[in-house]
């Protein structure tokens, strides 16, 4: 008995000593992992017909080479149901992928900064993100494979029920994951940039422009910090990400067989320009409304929004 009550002990001092004590509890972070799951799979549900376009841009800019074509010829040969195409891989996919990016980044996020607390607050928010996102595109993988073939390939399913069997049956659970690369290519700067972005922006903005406590703004003032922040992180975020996306959507159309030949055929200077203007006038209105609806979530539950607000005498260390 006294064996235990001393290890007991122990545990509550090396908690006090690592600073774990005062870290949010797993309610906290449950929390906010149905609120990533909710804001993620809704927003993403709502701009599938623009992600429609994205991707048909993508995999064939020859025939897709502007907005309007696009528009035209899938309403020319497929109907306005085509605009649709994907859409339970978008809302299930990142459902699952938003869960995880934003529940895991704020549990890892305390984390971190226990465990290094000599970092400065730009590497806590990468290596953060960066962890979460890991496992967040090991759940979106195999949405991601389903949905692109969905939407450029109208004959081989219609939707996840039929798509799943039929992949596993003619590439096997390879072929689930054949895009993991590029899409960690693609959403792991994505997810830095945006959370590091979004803090940052948070801070500056009340630090410099509202010049007042969070706390002491109004529920409505700091949602709207949260959209202006939100839409500076993935306005940013798809600049970055852009080329990694085009790869990502050439190998699951299966006009490439690897990286290698993507990038070849494409062309260095296309992965960086093809479907930009759609991918930032995609990105930035979703990343926005994700964070809208996320800290909405948090904040009819009682809790603060997102972003840290650092006084300034620490603000040289980031």
């Amino acid at each position: 008995m006294f064996e235990f009550r001393l290890r007991v002990e122990l545990w509550e001092m090396e908690k006090r000593r690592m600073g774990w004590e005062d870290r949010p509890g797993y309610h906290y972070y449950g929390l906010c992992t149905v609120g990533g799951m909710i804001s993620a799979g809704t927003t993403h549900l709502a701009i599938t017909p623009l992600d429609v376009l994205k991707v048909h841009m993508q995999v064939n800019p020859i025939k897709y080479n502007s907005i309007s074509s696009c528009i035209t010829t899938l309403l020319r040969e497929q109907g306005p149901s085509a605009f649709w195409r994907g859409w339970a891989g978008k809302l299930y996919g990142y459902g699952v992928q938003g869960g995880f990016r934003f529940g895991l980044y704020e549990y890892l996020k305390g984390f971190y900064s226990n465990l290094l607390r000599d970092s400065n607050r730009s590497f806590i928010y990468f290596v953060s993100s960066a962890s979460a996102e890991v496992l967040a595109n090991l759940a979106l993988c195999p949405f991601e494979a389903i949905k692109v073939r969905v939407q450029t390939q109208p004959h081989f399913a219609k939707g996840l029920l039929d798509g799943f069997p039929k992949l596993y049956v003619t590439e096997g659970f390879s072929g689930f994951y054949r895009g993991l690369i590029p899409l960690w290519g693609r959403n792991l700067p994505f997810c830095m940039i945006m959370f590091s972005t979004f803090e940052h922006s948070v801070d500056l903005i009340y630090r410099r422009a509202v010049q007042r406590r969070k706390e002491d703004c109004s529920k409505l003032q700091q949602l709207g910090v949260t959209c202006l922040a939100g839409y500076a992180a993935g306005s940013v975020g798809s600049l970055v990400s852009n080329p990694a996306d085009i790869l990502v959507a050439s190998l699951y159309n299966e006009r490439t067989k690897s990286i290698k030949q993507a990038i070849k055929n494409i062309g260095f200077v296309n992965l960086f320009t093809r479907s930009l203007p759609i991918r930032v006038m995609l990105i930035g209105p979703v990343v926005t409304m994700q964070w809208l609806l996320y800290d909405t979530i948090k904040v009819l539950s009682g809790l603060p929004t997102s972003g840290e607000v650092r006084a300034d005498s620490t603000a040289h260390k980031n």
